[in-house]
């Protein structure tokens, strides 16, 4: 029971991490936002506006992805708070963290994507 209450209490410090991460990557969206707005009172260029449109696009999907992996983080916090301790450690609650860790994993390498390209589309209009 002690092992599982160690490896429960690493499980609810990575969610609270991931957790930490995805709410400062909301933040971030909100000072790109800001940024766009900016190009749009300077440059009426249509290629720039194109691009800043789609960046527009790419933001409100990037805060909907953040707001469901934040929405999963606080299930998994939720069941970690009641759990079963007779469950089998390399039940549920294992395999569920595999999932979120991945979706993770792929959210970040995303995000960090648009990030570039986005600083790259700063550089050339601003």
């Amino acid at each position: 029971m002690q092992s599982k209450i160690m490896y429960l209490s690493d499980l609810k410090f990575n969610i609270e991490t991931w957790k930490r991460e995805l709410r400062f990557h909301f933040n971030e969206m909100d000072t790109f936002e800001e940024k766009l707005e900016e190009i749009v009172q300077r440059d009426k260029d249509p290629m720039v506006m194109v691009k800043l449109e789609v960046f527009q696009n790419r933001l409100m999907i990037e805060k909907d992805a953040i707001s469901k992996l934040l929405h999963r983080c606080r299930n998994k916090i939720a069941n970690i708070n009641n759990v079963n301790f007779n469950e089998n450690i390399d039940g549920r609650l294992q395999n569920e963290q595999r999932t979120l860790r991945e979706d993770m994993r792929t959210y970040i390498k995303l995000h960090y994507d648009l990030k570039e390209e986005m600083m790259d589309y700063f550089l050339e209009v601003l």
